[in-house]
C-alpha cells in the first residue's frame, strides 16, 4: 500500500529529528564544492525531499556502489543532508540493520554507517549528513551497500533540503 509508505517515511522523518546519527563527511571531490553546514541547522527539519532514482536491494550478497547526485541550480547556499532508505516489501518480511551493510566514502576511506530502523524502513540519519552546498555546485556522495541476509526490498536514496 502506498499509503503505508508514505506513512513510514512521515515516522523516519519524526524521528529523526531526535535520533542521533553516525557522523561521516564527504569525499575530498565534493568537499571542495561544499562547506560544512552551521550547529545551528542541527534542529531544524527537512522541508522537502529530492527522491533520487530507486533500485531492488540486491541479492547476490555483493558489493554495490550507490551515489546521491544532487545540483543546487540556485545561485544562493542550500543545506541539503544525502539521505540511503532500505525499504522492506509492504507486508514483510521487514529488514533488519542487521541485514544490511551500508558503508559511505570518506576521507579515501570507507565507513561503516549505522541504520536505524523505522517500520520495515531502514535509514540513515540527516543530522550528521548536513552540508552547505553553494550555488551552482554539485554534491556526490559515495556509498556502497552489501546484503548479509537476502530479503526483498527496494533501495532508495534521496537528498533532505532545508529551508
Amino acid at each position: 500500500m502506498r499509503t503505508r509508505k508514505t506513512l513510514q517515511r512521515a515516522l523516519a522523518l519524526t524521528v529523526l529529528a531526535v535520533l542521533p546519527a553516525a557522523a561521516f563527511t564527504l569525499p575530498a571531490q565534493a568537499a571542495a564544492t561544499v562547506a560544512s553546514a552551521p550547529q545551528a541547522v542541527g534542529a531544524a527539519a527537512p522541508v522537502s525531499f529530492v527522491d533520487l532514482t530507486a533500485s531492488p536491494l540486491p541479492s547476490d550478497h555483493k558489493t554495490h556502489r550507490i551515489t546521491v547526485t544532487y545540483r543546487n541550480d540556485t545561485s544562493a547556499d542550500r543545506t541539503v543532508a544525502p539521505q540511503i532508505l532500505v525499504e522492506s516489501p509492504d507486508r514483510g518480511p521487514f529488514l533488519s540493520p542487521s541485514d544490511v551493510r551500508l558503508e559511505v566514502l570518506t576521507g579515501g576511506h570507507w565507513k561503516t554507517v549505522p541504520l536505524a530502523s523505522q517500520t520495515g524502513t531502514l535509514y540513515t540519519g540527516l543530522g550528521p549528513a548536513k552540508v552547505v552546498l553553494h550555488g551552482h555546485h554539485t554534491l556526490a556522495q559515495q556509498y556502497r551497500i552489501t546484503v548479509l541476509k537476502a530479503s526483498p526490498g527496494t533501495v532508495h536514496p534521496r537528498v533532505a533540503l532545508y529551508a
